[in-house]
């Protein structure tokens, strides 16, 4: 059947790591109101509960599945059930992450620096891999979405162990954009700005931040997660078949103001 339209997914399916709230929930939404069906992982079963409730009223099928995405094996096992339950996926999104805190980087924990790398740079790397297995054995091509942060290639002072991770994802999007473009899989990177979710939620009740920082964002306010869904049906759907590669900066233009 034809599709009505380039943003039309419907018969695709995806699989969105992290997507029980905030970003990942904002992509996963629109995947699943452009058709697709969805496999939402994540950590907390109430609230994958909640988000398959949700995106379920848009009629496609949505999975859960409760996956800490730093073991190794879960998520070789994760992605082998996914798969199965939706009979493959042709998008992945990698979007599971923690926040570090804010801390002087002199004061800076060991523990807390170790904690951040094994689920926003260790889970990046072993969900892409073993996801990349599939769609290479799939053969069809597919779209990868990697979702790393501006402070990525901006200085973000007393978060840095947050930062190197989210550089780090960036990197491993880029190397695998090179190396699968031939077999028709798409990797392209998010770069959000200051987003209201619950790993800023400190930030967003201290006024002076609001007074200091979010002022300077040209568009007036912090994103929000519903500001992801378009980007995610983009670089999901044909309308971007001959972008990989790219960094999609979404911050409301505070990174050039």
């Amino acid at each position: 059947m034809a599709k009505d339209s380039m943003f039309d997914l419907t018969g695709t399916r995806a699989l969105v790591t992290g997507g029980s709230a905030g970003i990942g929930l904002g992509m996963a939404r629109g995947l699943a109101k452009a058709g697709a069906d969805v496999a939402l992982w994540g950590r907390n079963p109430d609230r994958l509960a909640s988000a398959e409730a949700e995106l379920a009223e848009h009629g496609g099928k949505v999975v859960t599945q409760s996956v800490d995405v730093a073991d190794e094996n879960a998520v070789a096992e994760a992605v082998a059930a996914t798969a199965d339950e939706l009979g493959g996926f042709d998008t992945l999104v990698v979007n599971a992450g923690i926040g570090a805190g804010v801390a002087k980087f002199v004061d800076s924990s060991t523990e807390t620096y170790r904690k951040v790398l094994a689920t926003n740079l260790d889970g990046a790397y072993f969900t892409l891999r073993e996801a990349a297995k599939v769609l290479l054995a799939q053969g069809t091509g597919g779209s990868v979405i990697v979702t790393s942060s501006l402070g990525a290639v901006q200085g973000a002072a007393r978060n840095q162990a947050y930062a190197m991770t989210k550089a780090g994802v960036l990197a491993l999007a880029n190397g695998c954009a090179v190396e699968f473009a031939r077999d028709g899989i798409r990797v392209n990177s998010v770069l959000p700005g200051w987003i209201a979710t619950d790993m800023t939620e400190g930030l967003q009740s201290w006024e002076s931040f609001t007074d200091n920082v979010i002022s300077r964002v040209p568009l007036g306010r912090w994103g929000t997660p519903e500001d992801f869904e378009g980007i995610a049906v983009y670089l999901a759907s044909d309308a971007s078949r001959f972008q990989t590669g790219s960094s999609t900066v979404i911050d409301g233009g505070y990174s050039i103001f």
